[in-house]
């Protein structure tokens, strides 16, 4: 039986996670939020799995899976509470000071 080349495998291993790394470049932020998800849920799954003692696969392919759609809900709460909370801008006066107010600063001396 021969024994792999260790030097081999790690170029490739290697040369795996910069492509890996290079496929993530041109994702919007709900896609990276699904991805990291999806990575966490996977090594959740198989640490999960290793200490009951279960089926590693079984348990990296569950989590994976309630990773992804965690990242996805995650962004559209994120989505949902930017756009109900954003108030508008208050509009200024040409000196800076917010309009019905003093431009003296004496805000609450009448």
């Amino acid at each position: 039986m021969m024994k792999p080349n260790s030097a081999l495998t790690r170029a490739a291993l290697l040369v795996l996670v910069i492509l890996g790394l290079a496929g993530c470049e041109n994702m919007d932020e709900m896609q990276q939020r699904m991805v990291s998800g999806g990575a966490i849920g996977v090594a959740t799954g198989a640490v999960g799995t290793v200490i009951t003692g279960g089926c590693i696969a079984c348990g990296m392919a569950i989590g994976g899976v309630v990773g992804t759609a965690g990242g996805f809900i995650i962004d559209e709460l994120d989505h949902t509470t930017r756009s109900s909370s954003s108030a508008p801008p208050v509009q200024t006066s040409s000196n800076n000071v917010p309009q019905g107010y003093p431009a003296g600063g004496s805000y609450g001396s009448q």
